[in-house]
């Protein structure tokens, strides 16, 4: 058993949660279709806590597979990156970062910003499960799909993605491994270009002196001083938005967006519903969970 194994095995795992209702917590139905409207607005308020128990219950699932335990156990780091890793005889240690997405929201908000220095044994992966309550907006929390990916690989789309010197540069952290555990920095950042475009055609003229073919972001100590040499030369601005998941173009990420926004739930499709709560009438909302609440009482 290997690093490698054991997050293909718990990547196995976790896309067989896809489906589970968990007993955590249930929404009762709304009395009536104005209840319902209103409940569509403050739903989405729940997300960071069941994003949390859907943390705790995976972690916790994990633990009750018979193979992992003749060589360690799952278990949280709170704080710490990732915030799920597999503690044991297996070297480099496994593990997983954990994302809840609740897809009624506007975009999957989680950042991730941890430097591909971190990943160069690829023994962390990222692992993002979709969920929304049964009936849309009322009944219990259900996984409806997952998304397992190199957490290497996340970090190299995000950097491919948004790196473009000397309009937008990617910085890797100071080196910190003098500091005690609890001051280490692991976070890439990213920084808009602020100046004038006087100011831009110098550093592309500045860019230029390096003499370099390929400007694809590297981690390299070399590469990282002449960005800052670029940084420090002319204005930027800390981009607040930098590393939202659903932002760095991960092809595996992206396809996994679109299979959740498409699947079809009550005669809409979750893109559908979406555009409805933040957008619809009240009316056609009313309409719509009457559909809901009728189907609910067919399957009872």
């Amino acid at each position: 058993m290997n690093s490698q194994k054991i997050l293909s095995s718990a990547s196995v795992h976790v896309h067989s949660l896809i489906g589970h209702v968990s007993d955590v917590l249930t929404i009762s139905e709304p009395s009536t279709p104005d209840a319902a409207t209103n409940l569509a607005k403050i739903v989405s308020k729940l997300s960071p806590f069941i994003g949390n128990l859907i943390e705790f219950n995976t972690v916790e699932y994990l633990n009750n597979q018979q193979e992992y335990r003749d060589w360690g156990k799952w278990i949280r780091q709170d704080p710490g990156f990732p915030d799920t890793i597999f503690e044991g005889q297996i070297t480099p240690t496994p593990g997983l970062e954990i994302k809840a997405w609740f897809p009624l929201a506007t975009e999957i908000t989680a950042r991730f910003k941890d430097s591909q220095n971190y990943f160069t044994q690829d023994q962390t992966y990222v692992c993002i499960l979709a969920w929304l309550p049964d009936k849309i907006i009322f009944g219990k929390p259900r996984i409806i799909d997952a998304c397992v990916v190199s957490g290497r690989s996340v970090a190299e789309a995000r950097d491919k993605h948004y790196h473009n010197p000397p309009d937008y540069l990617v910085l890797e952290p100071e080196d910190t491994t003098e500091r005690t555990q609890n001051l280490q920095q692991t976070n890439t950042n990213g920084y808009k270009f602020q100046g004038t475009p006087e100011q831009l055609s110098q550093a592309r003229k500045f860019i230029k002196r390096w003499k370099l073919k390929d400007l694809s972001y590297q981690t390299t100590p070399e590469y990282q001083a002449q960005i800052r040499q670029l940084f420090t030369a002319f204005p930027y601005r800390l981009d607040t938005n930098f590393a939202k998941i659903d932002r760095i173009m991960h092809s595996d990420i992206e396809d996994f967006k679109q299979r959740v926004l498409n699947q079809n739930l009550y005669g809409l499709t979750i893109q559908e519903w979406g555009r409805l709560l933040s957008k619809g009438s009240d009316y056609d909302k009313r309409q719509a969970f009457k559909n809901v609440v009728a189907s609910q009482r067919k399957e009872d």
